[in-house]
């Protein structure tokens, strides 16, 4: 088995899908995710003339407070939208409630 085909395999189980198909429809949704999430993050630093110049925190700032809320719209959309809408659900919320510092609760042993 090539390493390709163990990669695959390995991204089937953690994701949940059955087929090949959906593991590179996936992928696909976050390529394109991740380049609209760029075109956004150039737009938002022109709208708001920011440059290297500027001092570093506020840019982080900025990022954090646009970008980040536009990259899970697009995911959602783009996921949506290529027939993974299930899937991206999933990692919306597992990914927004690492952010919040969310964690489950753990149900106390019966002894």
């Amino acid at each position: 088995m090539s390493k390709i085909n163990k990669i695959v395999d390995v991204l089937k189980e953690r994701w949940g899908v059955n087929t090949v198909f959906d593991v590179v429809v996936i992928l696909i949704v976050f390529a394109i995710t991740g380049f609209m999430s760029l075109i956004v993050s150039k737009f938002v630093f022109e709208a708001l003339n920011l440059t290297s110049d500027d001092p570093f925190w506020l840019r982080a700032v900025v990022y954090i407070f646009t970008v980040l809320p536009a990259y899970q719209v697009i995911l959602f959309i783009v996921g949506t939208l290529l027939g993974q809408g299930k899937f991206v659900r999933g990692f919306l919320k597992m990914m927004f409630g690492r952010l919040m510092f969310w964690k489950k609760k753990k149900k106390a042993k019966e002894v």
